[in-house]
């Protein structure tokens, strides 16, 4: 398969080893999974986390999205996925407003996992580009990405604003789970303006939804006083 991305990485021990990206197929199956059960077994909160099931890795991998992964030789050890969702009655397209006749043009920021050995090389944010890239090489055109994150899952959520996202709801999915539904609109500006700006606790549900109800955006956090708070905006008109 085509190498997408090479460098090189730095593991738990300090050492430097090579790497590559590729996109990946079923025969990759087994390696994702193994890295997802790493991943989700050292979660302290499993909460923070809607890990995905064989099946879903398996659709995604025959066709409905796309997959890369970044290899250290034959082993793998972070991946990213995209999922073109369902147009049914849990579509995050609907919790945000999307027009219907859009919904069809929504692409979702599905898992994204990176073995702990590795983390501190910035492979999420590198993943979150090459998939990107490798998205607008599809026939098919989005409009929409769309994901969800849990709050307080921090690496998550600095991912998520670093590519722009931004928080357009924030309620309960999978089964009661509170999640924050991100939107970035792929024919929009790159550099978001706004008219006016707060900063809301990130443990301040009520606020946040509040403000989301009148329009107001989530596009950024940083921590205040030792405790987490997110930046909403009022997007400029014109």
């Amino acid at each position: 398969m085509e190498v997408l991305h090479g460098g090189i990485i730095k593991n738990g021990k300090g050492a430097e080893q090579d790497y590559i990206v590729r996109r990946l197929g079923m025969e990759d199956l087994e390696g994702i999974l193994s890295v997802q059960g790493k991943v989700v077994s050292l979660l302290s909160d499993k909460k923070v986390l809607q890990p995905l099931a064989e099946e879903e890795f398996r659709d995604i991998l025959q066709g409905r999205g796309l997959m890369i992964g970044a290899f250290v030789g034959s082993s793998l050890v972070a991946f990213r996925a995209l999922l073109v969702p369902e147009v049914d009655d849990g579509h995050l397209g609907r919790d945000i407003g999307i027009e219907e006749d859009l919904l069809e043009k929504v692409i979702y920021q599905e898992i994204s996992n990176v073995l702990p050995e590795y983390r501190g090389n910035k492979l999420q944010r590198t993943l979150a580009i090459l998939i990107m890239q490798e998205l607008e090489k599809e026939e098919r055109d989005y409009r929409y990405a769309c994901c969800t994150v849990a709050p307080f899952n921090i690496p998550s959520l600095k991912d998520k604003f670093d590519q722009g996202m931004e928080i357009a709801a924030l309620k309960e999915k999978y089964g009661g789970m509170l999640r924050y539904v991100f939107v970035k609109d792929l024919a929009g500006p790159e550099m978001q303006t706004w008219d006016e700006v707060i900063s809301i606790p990130m443990e301040d549900t009520a606020l946040q939804q509040e403000k989301i109800a009148l329009g107001w955006r989530g596009f950024q956090m940083e921590p205040i006083d030792g405790n987490w708070h997110v930046y909403y905006g009022l997007r400029k008109e014109g």
